[in-house]
């Protein structure tokens, strides 16, 4: 998930939030510069809306067809992602399967702490220290209330990472089981950790935006650190210094499991359900109704599962090729958004190699999923037509 500096995008819609319950409070007419009558689908706005919903989703299936097919088929013109990776021959940096093991203990790592001290942590200092609205506008999808779901997903990617497998089981080629093997006292913290942490994330109050300062958030983010720790400091210390008997016989087995049990999958599965979330959206567009809009938000939660389970592996193509910001960058300028709504001008959300990085922040802004969600969603249910 890319952050953008959540003051600025703040000061720019010229906010003012009573409470957290509804969505109705982040509407502001921002001194007459946006029409407040647009934060709501009406009979007036309709085909505007589906088209925006149209041109947003159409970019999402793009993004996540490209960054299936770098890993899968090739990469710049060349070899795949997944067989540049697995060979580790130096191509893109990679030099050994050590290097590529900890390349994947190194994002598990990342991302939990990311959804510690900024998913979860960032939002709940806000909020402790008074700023409130501050503190709302850092919770991740909070039009459709799936922050929690959102984040456990985040550990579920450590987890399959760390297991070689996306079924929960711990697949014979893997980091767990090459751990089990040479220090299995490590192996049982770092599973009995990964579930700990999950269950936290879930035990904060739904949604997670009516309760960031809960004590059941400071649990979550303690567990967030203990298993950051686990990663960041234990495993990789047990790898460095042993890293003599880690061989690439020994590993290349764990890193093309990897390759084809996780990473491959999970973005086939992106792709292939972001597919789906463009099918619901035109055939929303074409024809609106209020099953229409439950059939988008429906498609959405699907769509966004495999990308939240494929954030303990941003590198590669999804970096490098700035997918990430591209699909998940949060929090949104609103204000933007309903200015394409209000103009129709859908090229906004598109940018090109050589444009400044502020031209590539504005249009990463209103678009991906986040930009869906708001569209789709209201108070954590499905829009309806009025």
């Amino acid at each position: 998930m890319k952050k953008q500096l959540f003051i600025m995008a703040i000061l720019a819609m010229g906010m003012s939030l009573a409470s957290c319950s509804s969505d109705d409070d982040e509407n502001n007419d921002n001194g007459g510069e946006v029409n407040a009558a647009l934060a709501d689908y009406t009979a007036t706005n309709a085909k505007q809306w589906g088209n925006y919903m149209v041109a947003v989703s159409t970019r999402l299936q793009n993004d996540a067809t490209t960054l299936y097919n770098d890993w899968a088929e090739n990469y710049n013109g060349g070899k795949s992602y997944a067989e540049i990776f697995k060979a580790h021959n130096g191509t893109e940096g990679y030099n050994s399967a050590l290097q590529c093991v900890q390349t994947i203990i190194e994002f598990c790592g990342v991302i939990a702490n990311e959804v510690g001290t900024a998913k979860i942590g960032d939002p709940y200092n806000e909020y402790v220290n008074g700023d409130k609205t501050a503190a709302l506008y850092m919770v991740e999808s909070w039009y459709s209330w799936h922050s929690r779901e959102d984040y456990s997903n985040n550990i579920i990617s450590i987890q399959n990472a760390y297991y070689g497998s996306r079924n929960g089981k711990v697949d014979a080629n893997s980091i767990s089981a090459l751990l089990a093997q040479h220090n299995p006292e490590l192996d049982a913290k770092v599973k009995e950790q990964i579930e700990k942490t999950y269950n936290a994330i879930l035990d904060i109050p739904n949604p997670f935006r009516n309760n960031i300062a809960s004590d059941e958030t400071v649990n979550a983010m303690n567990e967030c650190a203990a298993l950051t720790e686990l990663f960041d400091v234990n495993i990789k210390n047990y790898l460095e210094s042993n890293s003599a008997t880690f061989t690439d016989v020994v590993l290349d087995p764990i890193v093309n499991q990897y390759v084809d049990g996780v990473i491959l999958p999970t973005y086939k599965d992106l792709m292939d359900r972001n597919t789906a979330l463009n099918n619901a959206v035109k055939a929303f567009a074409a024809s609106p109704s209020d099953n229409g809009f439950k059939t988008c938000a429906t498609a959405w939660l699907s769509a966004r599962e495999p990308w939240e389970e494929s954030e303990a592996f941003l590198f590669g193509p999804v970096d490098t090729k700035q997918l990430d910001p591209n699909m998940d960058s949060w929090p949104l300028d609103q204000v933007a958004i309903y200015n394409i709504l209000t103009s129709e001008s859908w090229g906004n959300i598109d940018w090109s190699e050589g444009d400044s990085d502020d031209k590539i922040g504005e249009a990463q802004n209103v678009r991906g999923f986040h930009t869906l969600e708001f569209l789709i969603f209201k108070d954590g249910k499905a829009r309806t037509i009025k």
